[in-house]
């Protein structure tokens, strides 16, 4: 926001700015909003440092003169912290004038300058309690009397965790309409990249069968959710992962979902797991067979059996039975 006060010129004047304005000695302006008019070309010439932080957290952005030399408060010094896009004080120090009057709301109590610092030229400046919308470049210009010392410019990327994505199914799966599966993530920032992946073979699922909603809450924060339609198939393996792309960070899900019309609510492995299992089952099947025939085989070889070997051999053995039975009275006696 470019700072709006009475002592702007019209851009349109074709009278000398030096007439307009009160000059201090030596030259420099008086008035905040003209050298902030003067000064929106500079923002090229300074290399951009980057800096990574978490969302509530506290930063400072440096912002040093070279040699650290004492620098007089009182010399004509003029510190400035601002926004470029859209143009916004941050904060700013300026010899014998108030340092809040023209700062912005939003960085009002949060952004704070260092005196005693800046008397040994260290100008960082110190942001406390960093939200979503500190998401910018950060200039620092430095003039002592007419010239230009110093100009520095951060650029600041905000992070904040999503949550662990969490899969929930809408319903029963049916062969016409097959299965919907709702991912749902919250308060992360920046914008996320969302995937649902098929574990069968670690392929992406195709966008058309998603519909995903990416909002901001009141945080100022990112939430997702996104469904997914899938065909009726005996068995689903879906992951659903967010990606954060400042964290370097991808947070996954899995949902393995068990889809007929009789059991929806419970989970299995995926179709390759399953087949394997039942081929487990038949190669033990068959193997217990295996060793029944064998076992019958080894006890037909070895255990004896009475074989039948005419009718005079059973006559035979009947007669000396009956002999026997005869005498066991008398061996009684």
């Amino acid at each position: 926001m470019l700072l709006k006060c009475h002592c702007f010129p019209s851009l349109g004047t074709s009278q000398p700015v030096w007439k307009k304005h009160r000059l201090l000695s030596g030259g420099f302006f008086s008035s905040l909003g003209l050298l902030l008019l003067l000064l929106g070309s500079l923002h090229a010439e300074s290399e951009v440092k980057e800096i990574h932080v978490m969302v509530g957290s506290d930063v400072e952005f440096g912002c040093l003169y070279p040699d650290r030399n004492h620098f007089s408060l009182n010399d004509r010094l003029f510190v400035y912290w601002q926004i470029e896009n859209p143009k916004t004080v941050v904060a700013y120090y300026l010899s014998n004038e108030s340092t809040g009057l023209y700062v912005d709301d939003r960085y009002k109590n949060r952004a704070r300058l260092s005196l005693e610092r800046m008397k040994q030229g260290d100008f960082s400046l110190h942001l406390q309690n960093v939200t979503p919308q500190d998401n910018q470049e950060f200039t620092c210009l430095i003039f002592r009397k007419t010239e230009k010392v110093l100009n520095e410019t951060v650029r600041l990327h905000v992070a904040a965790n999503f949550s662990t994505p969490v899969i929930s199914t809408s319903g029963p799966a049916t062969r016409d309409q097959g299965l919907t599966l709702t991912c749902i993530s919250r308060n992360g920032y920046p914008k996320p990249n969302l995937y649902w992946i098929n574990r069968t073979d670690n392929s992406l699922i195709d966008e058309a069968l998603q519909n995903n909603t990416v909002s901001l809450n009141e945080w100022g924060l990112y939430d997702v959710i996104s469904t997914l339609t899938v065909p009726w198939v005996a068995h689903v393996n879906v992951s659903c992962s967010i990606e954060n792309v400042v964290l370097h960070q991808n947070l996954t899900s899995i949902s393995q979902a068990e889809k007929s019309t009789g059991n929806n609510d419970s989970f299995t492995g995926n179709l390759q797991e399953h087949h394997s299992q039942n081929a487990i089952f038949i190669i033990l099947a068959l193997f217990l067979v295996v060793v029944g025939i064998v076992v019958a085989w080894f006890c037909r070889a070895k255990c004896p059996h009475r074989r039948y070997r005419g009718p005079w051999t059973v006559t035979r053995e009947l007669t000396v039975l009956g002999r026997i039975i005869s005498l066991s009275p008398k061996l009684k006696h």
